[in-house]
């Protein structure tokens, strides 16, 4: 039988509830909330991005609640475990900056976290109902200081509505579902003007999609406080037609031709400083979260420019760049039926991968992809069957869950046991999308297997390898995951690494340089390779930031 929610009082249960809530509403209207997009872009992505900023922040709301479960030590008779509502609001607003996506999800993200700057502020004791309605002013407010130019007509307005109208429940006296039931209502009006207060809205006849998104989770906070569902309403405005031009551009809407969104460690200061940074590169800036950690999202024409502003300010990770006319293209363009997702830790490999046909996520080491950033690319890759490339063995377990959750939508998944990008490169190099699915899966597993891979780091403190002990600053040779060398520098290194890799045979050596090793090394490998074994081909790629020193392939 269909789940029924009970009432509940404003503690971490009616936070879970809330959750789990959200996410079916936003479930339920992705596809309407996606065909009235209009402002800041008409990319037909904003109910899905709002989907996945809340999946997010429902996912790391579960793992608090396992984690607290996982706690509970054995008593007789066992006790239930507890998690406390301030601790239950922070992993909610967590789980939504960490994973936010676009212009939408970015400020839900930012709503939530002003909703856990007050209830996560050991409110025990409190009335509820006013501290309910100080938690969405305080949201409203912080929505609008994250947005470097508010607008109204948006989910902004939509915002700030529901917060004056679950103040004036609370001025009444009202318990906190009276708050949210004004609060929902609110909203709703608020909803409905909207076409008035913005020009794009009012020429395409269409509601904001950002706040119909936002009505949605007001709704379920309603429903999750109450234990009634809110009548089921339809969304005002027809589809809005994606343009069609064979080739999108910035003009389309009159703006910049990228989205670049990131996470960013850095402290305040310097993020005041990258505010200001990216305000002058392009528009739709919008910088969420605080206490070190922030979620950046900005329009613009020059992506690299702002990824560089963020490494200026601190450490970004989890970048993510698209173009709108690609995005377009997407929204228009039938379903394939196959394509590839991979991977790759520097963007040079995001290019070669990209040129062979494949989406591609941008990671790092110390950044490993989520599975929302991979199902978000299987889902962005727009194909019936996908087969997925990890790229790293550390990588495969968000690459298994990414694929049990596409399998969920409907779409087939593969992943493809690639343990290092050379790997991946090799199988993409006999990705086949017009031979069946499984002869295709056949052929880029056997390529993958058939590529053994090798990897130059350098040892940041002594340690304990399978080659020996290491001291801080020597290269360490890895083949096939474990360390075979150890040698002073990278061009030794990388000879004797090539010697053993090469003794077993092999017909053709990729080389993959990281961002500042010289040219000369690759001359150099070349060179060495020729000179030893006359019939063995040697392809050289950059593998751009964040990749490793070195990466050699050797199939």
């Amino acid at each position: 039988m269909p789940y029924e929610p009970q009432p509940h009082t404003l503690d971490a249960e009616a936070v879970r509830t809330w959750s789990s809530l959200a996410l079916a509403a936003l479930g339920r209207a992705r596809e309407d909330i996606d065909a009235i997009n209009v402002y800041p872009v008409a990319d037909a992505d904003t109910g899905t991005n709002l989907y996945l900023t809340a999946e997010s922040a429902a996912r790391e709301l579960a793992a608090a609640f396992a984690s607290a479960s996982a706690d509970v030590t054995d008593t007789t008779p066992p006790e239930p475990a507890r998690l406390s509502l301030p601790e239950a609001v922070r992993a909610y607003a967590h789980g939504a900056l960490t994973g936010a996506r676009g212009n939408s999800g970015t400020i839900l993200a930012q709503l939530l976290r002003g909703v856990a700057d007050v209830l996560g502020a050991e409110p025990e004791g409190r009335d509820p109902g006013p501290l309910l309605a100080q938690a969405l002013t305080r949201a409203a407010e912080e929505a609008y200081q994250a947005v470097a130019h508010p607008v109204e007509g948006t989910m902004l307005t939509v915002a700030a509505a529901a917060a004056k109208a679950g103040h004036a429940a609370e001025a009444a006296a009202g318990t906190a579902v009276d708050v949210a039931r004004a609060a929902y209502d609110g909203a709703r009006a608020a909803l409905a003007e909207t076409p008035g207060q913005l020009a794009a809205l009012g020429r395409a006849g269409v509601v904001d999609a950002g706040g119909c998104g936002l009505v949605a989770v007001l709704g379920a906070l309603w429903q999750a406080l109450s234990g009634r569902e809110p009548a089921a309403e339809p969304i005002r405005g027809r589809a809005v037609p994606v343009p069609r031009s064979p080739e999108p551009c910035a003009e389309e809407h009159g703006g910049p031709a990228y989205e670049v969104i990131y996470l960013l460690e850095a402290g305040e200061p310097a993020v005041g400083e990258l505010r200001a940074r990216l305000d002058g590169l392009g528009d739709s800036l919008v910088v969420v979260g605080g206490d070190g950690l922030w979620n950046v999202h900005v329009h613009v024409d020059d992506p690299g420019a702002a990824v560089e502003a963020g490494v200026v300010a601190g450490r970004p990770y989890r970048i993510r760049i698209t173009h709108f006319g690609d995005e377009r293209r997407r929204a228009v363009a039938p379903r394939a039926q196959r394509a590839a997702v991979a991977v790759v830790p520097g963007e040079g490999l995001a290019g070669l991968c990209g040129e062979a046909g494949a989406t591609t996520v941008l990671a790092r080491p110390d950044a490993p992809p989520a599975p929302a950033d991979l199902v978000d690319a299987i889902r962005r890759a727009h194909a019936r069957e996908v087969v997925l490339l990890p790229n790293d063995s550390e990588w495969r377990a968000a690459a298994s869950a990414a694929a049990e959750q596409a399998r969920a939508d409907g779409v087939r998944v593969a992943v493809i046991p690639t343990r290092s990008a050379v790997q991946g490169l090799a199988a993409l190099a006999v990705h086949d999308p017009d031979a069946s699915f499984d002869e295709d899966v056949v052929a880029m597993t056997a390529a993958a297997g058939a590529t053994r891979y090798g990897e130059l780091a350098v040892a940041e403190r002594q340690s304990f390898t399978s080659a020996g002990i290491c001291q801080a600053g020597d290269v360490l040779g890895l083949i096939d995951g474990d360390v075979a060398v150890i040698g002073p520098g990278l061009p030794e290194t990388a000879e004797a690494v090539l010697d053993r890799m090469l003794g077993s045979g092999g017909e053709l050596v990729t080389l993959v340089l990281g961002e500042d090793v010289p040219d000369a090394l690759a001359a150099r490998l070349e060179a060495y390779v020729q000179h030893g074994h006359l019939a063995v081909d040697t392809v050289t790629y950059r593998g751009g930031r964040y990749s490793a020193p070195l990466l050699i392939g050797v199939e």
